[in-house]
């Protein structure tokens, strides 16, 4: 496996990057087309750089080289979780809101708290399924966090993920039954970039539990979700946009400076499983 800035995951870096750029730069001016792609180029060659331990592996050896590069991180409280997301979630179109994960919903920044129209921060990861709570590490890492309605976060639950069920109110395309969800096709690589994130970052040596990924629901509380053959569909079927890589830049960023590799490589995820 050659890494290389030419790389189609390159591409999306730089419209990551350029979204990343103020709204009063002009696309048009050639003063400032100059200095954007310059920006777009190093921040391809800055990632080329941060994945280049991983270079030529596969498999097990790519899990395990890829869990070393992104271990390196920068931690948030639960309670700085708040502010982190008004940031790495922010609606592009209004910089006062934030989108919804399963709803799909633009919503105020300022509408986060427990009441049942109020947003609140959604384990993707559910935390039940390692035991890790809202702990600093597992529990506040913003790579699995998202902003959700109180309602729907509360009918995902700690389900496992798979296809099918009945129609989630307040989160259209969103489907789910008495052991699984599945997310609307707008996020369901994003969901399960997420989940495959969180089974290389933590693998039992941090003093967290092993995370792993299998092709079954009701997990419970074992160290597992599901189903694996679906959301390797899902990483395909939806692969990574614009919102989803500044999301990843962002985090890197200003953040916790480690990336989701499967945001930046998502053919990594059938290198691996």
């Amino acid at each position: 496996m050659k890494i290389s800035p030419r790389a189609p995951w390159a591409a999306g870096l730089a419209v990551a990057a350029l979204a990343l750029v103020p709204a009063t730069a002009s696309a048009g001016s050639q003063r400032t087309a100059a200095p954007h792609a310059d920006a777009a180029a190093a921040t391809a060659a800055s990632v080329d750089a941060y994945y280049a331990p991983a270079e030529g592996k596969t498999g097990a050896a790519l899990k395990t080289a890829l869990h070393n590069i992104i271990k390196t991180q920068s931690k948030v409280t639960y309670d700085g979780v708040w502010n982190a997301l008004k940031v790495t979630d922010q609606d592009p179109a209004n910089p006062n809101n934030v989108i919804l994960v399963y709803s799909g919903r633009s919503q105020s920044k300022s509408g986060n708290g427990g009441g049942a129209n109020d947003w609140n921060r959604e384990h993707v990861w559910a935390k039940s399924h390692g035991d890790f709570g809202t702990a600093t590490g597992p529990g506040t890492d913003l790579h699995h966090l998202r902003p959700e309605d109180v309602t729907v976060n509360s009918t995902r639950g700690n389900k496992d993920f798979d296809m099918g069920g009945s129609p989630v109110a307040e989160a259209p395309g969103s489907f789910t039954d008495a052991n699984s969800f599945e997310p609307r096709d707008a996020v369901k690589g994003d969901v399960a970039r997420m989940i495959l994130y969180m089974a290389v970052r933590y693998d039992g040596g941090d003093g967290f539990a092993d995370l792993e990924v299998n092709d079954k629901v009701d997990n419970g509380s074992a160290p597992a979700i599901g189903r694996i053959s679906v959301l390797k569909q899902w990483n395909q079927q939806d692969p990574p946009d614009a919102f989803e890589q500044r999301r990843n830049q962002v985090i890197f960023d200003q953040f916790q400076h480690n990336r989701n590799p499967f945001i930046d490589h998502p053919e990594w995820v059938n290198s691996i499983w």
